[in-house]
């Protein structure tokens, strides 16, 4: 199975006002020393060798880094695991903090895919989510990815954002449309209890797009992008054909990947860990040597099992129910069918001619309640 590296990196200019990940504003001398542990814990890694074919740095904001900064770590990541040559290595990036003399130094330590988070091709909308850039300031940090050497270009945007109904969302799929990523990415947004935005949004009285509308926006999202030539490939993502995230399918298709960085998580062989959350935890027990693998433990074959339906059924197309049989010894729809029956009947599901088991597209805004069919049983 292929493998990857991800690399958290836990620092952003700004909070967003949806923000649920682990990072905390920039301190230049906490990042520096970040850096320098991140740096330490990639070289004691017991996996020396291991070869690997994504590298992904994510946050956070990781376009925070200096150029140096991002060549010392894919420096000691190649020094320490066998990279493959034509590796796909992707950075995160926000608009605001992308310009061209750094992102030219991005592309000669090594990054071949960025990943800006746009969110919103509207200036209200980003206003609303706490984003410090513009549409035009995304629109002019893709421009300078281009000049700055870089084919490979994904935009994420956010569907079902406060006061945002579906003409509003048409705009922005057409504006990201205009602009020509090789990637597009359509996430839902999350309101977190702990999210500013949400005090936000009960004090203004803001409110969200009905459920059947969200439904029909996303739809409408993916029809756009197709008829521009873009392949929805996963329920959340669209691609130009070849420009598909190869380290995003290690997670859909059961790969393996090794997590650095606070807060990062690795499936590694059948094995399962986190890394302790707190920054300053982190660089305090990389300094003291101290290990920073907590909760490590063997997944059974029924996670594993679990993991390999409902993940590879984010994919459209879905899995292979004859690897399944093979890898586990279990047939699908003989364990599964009483419950899928229901999903099959309404055209959510279907068995396609060549035996893979995917979800219409339809099927995709239920895909929870689908997937709870498969969690909860046991491998014999």
């Amino acid at each position: 199975m292929p493998a990857g590296l991800y690399l958290h990196i836990p620092f952003c200019e700004a909070i967003c006002h949806y923000c649920n990940f682990t990072r905390g504003v920039l301190d230049e001398a906490v990042k520096s020393a970040y850096v320098s542990a991140l740096v330490t814990d990639i070289s004691r890694a017991p996996e020396r060798g291991a070869e690997v074919e994504t590298i992904f740095l994510g946050g956070g904001t990781p376009s925070v880094l200096s150029p140096a900064e991002l060549a010392r770590i894919l420096d000691a990541c190649r020094g320490h695991f066998g990279v493959a040559h034509d590796a796909e290595v992707t950075l995160e990036a926000n608009p605001e903090s992308a310009s061209l003399e750094r992102l030219e130094g991005y592309r000669a330590a090594g990054v071949n895919r960025l990943s800006f988070g746009v969110q919103s091709l509207d200036d209200r909308e980003l206003a609303r989510l706490g984003r410090l850039h513009s549409a035009a300031r995304a629109r002019q940090a893709v421009d300078e990815a281009r000049r700055a050497g870089f084919s490979n270009i994904s935009l994420d945007l956010m569907l079902w954002l406060p006061e945002q109904r579906t003409d509003d969302w048409h705009r922005s799929v057409d504006a990201v449309i205009e602009v020509a990523p090789s990637h597009a990415s359509m996430y839902l947004l999350e309101v977190y209890p702990n999210a500013p935005l949400r005090e936000e949004m009960m004090r203004r009285q803001w409110s969200v797009a009905p459920d059947e509308e969200a439904a029909d926006m996303y739809l409408e999202g993916l029809s756009r992008f197709e008829a521009a030539g873009y392949r929805h490939y996963e329920i959340s993502n669209v691609a130009r054909p070849g420009f598909e995230s190869r380290h995003n399918r290690l997670y859909w298709t059961g790969g393996h990947w090794l997590g650095f960085g606070c807060g990062a998580h690795s499936t590694w062989h059948g094995r399962r860990w986190r890394v302790m959350p707190g920054t300053g935890d982190y660089i305090r027990a990389v300094s003291e040597s101290r290990p920073v693998r907590l909760d490590i433990r063997d997944v059974p074959p029924t996670e594993q099992l679990e993991e390999a339906l409902f993940m590879g059924l984010r994919l459209t197309e879905g899995v292979d129910l004859q690897a399944i049989r093979e890898r586990w010894g279990v047939d699908v729809l003989a364990r599964y069918g009483d419950d899928l029956a229901p999903f099959l009947e309404e055209g959510l599901v279907q068995v396609t001619t060549s035996g893979r088991l995917r979800l219409t597209r339809n099927g995709m805004l239920v895909a929870n309640e689908i997937m709870v069919a498969f969690i909860g049983d046991a491998v014999q």
